[in-house]
């Protein structure tokens, strides 16, 4: 009950319609209970953001306060939902939000997730391509997250199909945890047909992880938002296989502006669905050919997995075992469209 208290006025901030991530931020940083906030006038948040709010769906009362019951009936709704599905919260302000997405350019101010949050000591790499990879960069993106996961490596991606749910199920093979983020709320897994695979993340200790109010499907421009926390919560992206105008070169420019290492898989890069990947190899990113790459650049072990990782970079250790290959017979079927 604590925490869903102490969420409230997050809530209360995410429900106002109409302002940007860093004006979230500021009214965040201004308070800290949502009593304080209730106060306050419409010309006392305009003072606070430096404009005026324009139509917005949240009313006033004649004498310019908040008539803000309809919307905290909202935020308590949101707040017993995330409650009854197991949803958990985290706000910027709490030491449990992820340091590196913390320290990134416009971090949400509350994370949604079911799960469990990665250990901030271990490093994550994400794994993005095209929804439509070819058969070589298909088997690619499950063996790079399989590789991963036996160094003791999760992979963050997308939940997408394509190589971002072939890197996950490579990554719960290689018997670690995996992270994936969405463009939509966390009960709204989305594609539809990913909802096995997400089931399969969480019994396996991983996380799904949103920045979106429950509730909210995906839309065009939730994908690119989402891109910036994928690229964001990793220390280095792999980019296995994407065509010129692929929404992954979004996520592959959002690692370089946050600092991150970038790399391209020398498979994306001979595709021809790849001219992305490709461009970005002549543009300078580094070619890989295998996870191995990644360890000797983070001066971690080639071979074997990293010591005390036997119960995975976060959560429970893994207890079922899984097939070798069983995962990626499945994937490749159904993107080359052969039916078993």
């Amino acid at each position: 009950m604590r925490d869903r208290t102490a969420s409230l006025l997050d809530l209360l901030i995410c429900r106002i319609p109409g302002l940007s991530g860093d004006e979230r931020l500021k009214l965040a940083d201004r308070f800290r209970n949502e009593e304080d906030f209730l106060r306050l006038s419409k010309n006392d948040v305009e003072s606070l953001l430096g404009r005026q709010l324009g139509n917005t769906r949240v009313k006033f009362r004649r004498s310019g306060s908040w008539e803000m019951d309809s919307l905290r009936i909202q935020a308590e709704k949101d707040a017993e939902f995330c409650f009854k599905l197991g949803i958990h919260m985290v706000s910027l302000r709490e030491e449990t939000y992820p340091p590196l997405l913390r320290e990134s350019f416009d971090p949400p101010v509350l994370l949604f997730y079911r799960g469990f949050l990665p250990d901030p000591e271990r490093p994550l790499a994400a794994v993005v391509g095209t929804r439509k990879p070819s058969a070589a960069a298909a088997s690619r993106a499950y063996e790079l997250g399989r590789e991963l996961g036996e160094a003791g490596i999760s992979v963050v991606s997308g939940l997408a199909l394509g190589i971002d749910s072939l890197a996950h199920r490579g990554n719960i093979d290689g018997k670690v945890p995996t992270v994936a983020v969405l463009g939509s709320s966390p009960d709204m897994i989305y594609p539809s047909s990913n909802r096995d695979l997400a089931r399969r993340i969480l019994e396996t200790g991983g996380l799904i992880l949103s920045e979106y109010l429950p509730g909210t499907g995906p839309r065009r421009w939730t994908f690119p938002a989402r891109n910036r926390i994928i690229s964001a919560l990793a220390r280095g992206l792999v980019l296995v296989e994407a065509p010129e105008k692929s929404g992954a070169l979004i996520s592959a420019q959002l690692a370089v502006d946050q600092g991150r290492d970038l790399w391209v898989d020398a498979v994306g890069i001979s595709s021809p669905r790849g001219a992305g990947t490709a461009r970005l190899a002549e543009e300078g990113a580094k070619v890989i050919s295998s996870a191995e790459d990644i360890l000797r650049e983070w001066n971690m072990p080639v071979s074997g997995r990293i010591a005390g990782m036997e119960t995975g970079a976060f959560g429970p250790k893994i207890q079922k075992k899984q097939k070798p290959g069983a995962n990626l017979a499945l994937s490749l079927a159904e993107y080359l469209e052969i039916k078993a």
